[in-house]
């Protein structure tokens, strides 16, 4: 039996590192997408392969050590920790080997949720595999346990994409609110090859805003009001006011110390070139900016391909889906 999974990626507009202290944010899913595959093998081992990446990993689900074994490394420890939550739910289910395939179309480490995506398309496939029977509400909701406890710290905006796909307003309830936004959004991502950790950069700003609470609380509570006046303007389709709200968030984010001296150059570069709005998106600290540019498409992807990768990315309204073969 062979089953396949594929789970979106996706960009956060407005509302990081925020999020993560209950305020709102605004994100959508993208077309770039993690794919999953997985086969029984006739053994216990484990064995994963990222394809395009070298990486490889074995590791015997019957004598898994406590240290030192390669599933605890990068992107591979989410795949390893959406196992043993299954395992966990399941309880009774026997422990087999699986052949692990991974095609990740996004680059990792870049703010466009590529472990979420990883996580989200490894629960799928599982769910189908041990016929766990899990609604989609629950395997949004296991995936952010697993980001959880493999950074410490995390929104449930990453996984609630890769789940149900289209564009979200995570509210401060925690409530994920579709947005019927009805028009192509026309978003450019540049790309540092320079990967951002999200969880350190996460323990970062949580250790800033405990030495600095009157300094830094104001700060989210800015990016609150910028994400909630930026959801009316995607609803309405006002261009420019997102544009300059997104430029106000991103100067919100510089102040927590995320950003860097080449994503600061590609994000004014953009803003030269046409674009009417361009931020971190994402944890920062390398990875990737995006760029609103109606009008600049072509002109804002050339300037930032100068200095860095440059891509175009579209919504993606599908969620995640699985095959059985």
């Amino acid at each position: 039996m062979l089953i396949t999974a594929s789970a979106p990626g996706k960009v956060i507009l407005f509302g990081e590192h925020a999020v993560v202290y209950g305020k709102p944010a605004i994100a959508v899913a993208v077309n770039k997408k993690a794919h999953l595959t997985i086969k029984e093998r006739q053994d216990s081992k484990l064995k994963a392969h990222i394809k395009g990446l070298d990486i490889n990993a074995s590791l015997d689900l019957e004598n898994i050590p406590t240290i030192n074994h390669e599933f605890q490394r990068g992107i591979l420890k989410y795949v390893l920790k959406s196992w043993e939550i299954i395992q966990e739910k399941q309880k009774t289910v026997p422990v087999k080997g699986l052949d692990i395939i991974l095609n990740i179309e996004m680059p990792i480490g870049a703010g466009l949720g590529s472990s979420a995506a990883v996580t989200v398309a490894t629960l799928s496939a599982l769910n189908k595999y041990y016929k766990a029977d899990l609604e989609r509400d629950e395997i949004a909701n296991l995936a952010y346990q697993v980001e959880l406890k493999v950074q410490g710290a995390a929104s449930p905006i990453d996984t609630t994409l890769s789940t149900y796909g289209g564009a979200i307003y995570l509210s401060t309830n925690r409530k994920a609110e579709k947005l019927p936004v009805k028009y192509e959004l026309p978003l450019i991502i540049g790309h540092t090859p320079r990967e951002g950790n999200t969880e350190e950069l996460i323990r970062i700003v949580r250790k800033r805003m405990e030495k600095y609470p009157n300094s830094i609380k104001p700060i989210f509570e800015s990016i609150e009001q910028v994400t909630m006046e930026a959801r009316e303007a995607l609803l309405e389709g006002d261009h420019e006011k997102l544009g300059e709200l997104m430029n106000i968030n991103h100067g919100l984010l510089d102040a927590l110390g995320v950003s860097t001296p080449t994503l600061s150059r590609m994000i004014y570069q953009a803003r030269e070139a046409g674009a009417l709005g361009s931020k971190i998106t994402g944890a920062g600290g390398g990875g990737s900016i995006i760029a609103y540019s109606p009008g600049k498409t072509d002109e804002v992807l050339q300037e930032l391909g100068k200095l860095e990768k440059a891509f175009q990315i579209k919504l993606s309204e599908e969620g995640v889906t699985t095959n059985i073969q």
